[in-house]
């Protein structure tokens, strides 16, 4: 099944559990249009992101996801908005503007960008266990579903931490998922094109 293809365990405390019991937790971030700035502040961002790197004592995942964005919406929104209008000048500049989005949209792929941060937390932070040592035949967590949320946080927490502190000097905006965007995420990745469910 999917659910073990992605040998998740569980998804709770704002952390994603996996199978071996090691955990993960994801901080979202905003982007910078790196084209956009002078040769300056290209230069600042650019130190202050080796900056970031180097002050790394633990390792990180840097996830780039890419989807094609879905404008419909946003064309209907025009649409409706064309036909509210009484101003036969203010309707003309909509319909044509309208025009413009769909036949670029046509013509150019356009995605839409999301970067994560991934802090990792092995299975072997966790102490000497039975299971972690000599491999247990019996398939299954190291320890209990609790302890192992209770160490995670307490290693994954200052972590977070230091890592949107970096960003701030970045000139970035941080945050944790929540447990909710977590589930939310994983099922956008592995069910593509399906539209989410209201309730998770």
């Amino acid at each position: 099944t999917t659910q073990a293809f992605t040998e998740i365990e569980d998804i709770d405390h704002d952390v994603v559990m996996f199978v071996d019991g090691s955990c993960a937790l994801t901080v979202t971030t905003t982007a910078v249009n790196f084209g956009l700035l002078s040769e300056k502040e290209q230069e600042a961002i650019i130190y202050a992101y080796a900056g970031l790197l180097n002050s790394l004592s633990f390792p990180v995942q840097i996830l780039i996801r890419s989807q094609h964005k879905d404008i419909s919406s946003y064309l209907k929104l025009l649409e409706d908005q064309e036909k509210r209008q009484k101003n036969p000048k203010l309707v003309k500049s909509i319909a044509d503007y309208r025009a413009f989005v769909a036949a670029t949209v046509k013509e150019k792929e356009v995605l839409d960008k999301k970067f994560y941060i991934v802090i990792p937390f092995s299975s072997l932070e966790l102490g000497v266990s039975t299971k972690v040592l000599f491999g247990s035949k019996k398939s299954g967590l190291p320890y209990d579903k609790a302890y192992i949320y209770d160490k995670a946080l307490t290693v994954l927490t200052p972590k977070r931490d230091h890592i949107m502190r970096l960003l701030t000097r970045l000139g970035l905006r941080g945050r944790q998922l929540t447990s909710e965007q977590l589930v939310r995420l994983f099922f956008s990745i592995y069910n593509p094109g399906t539209p989410q469910p209201e309730h998770i």
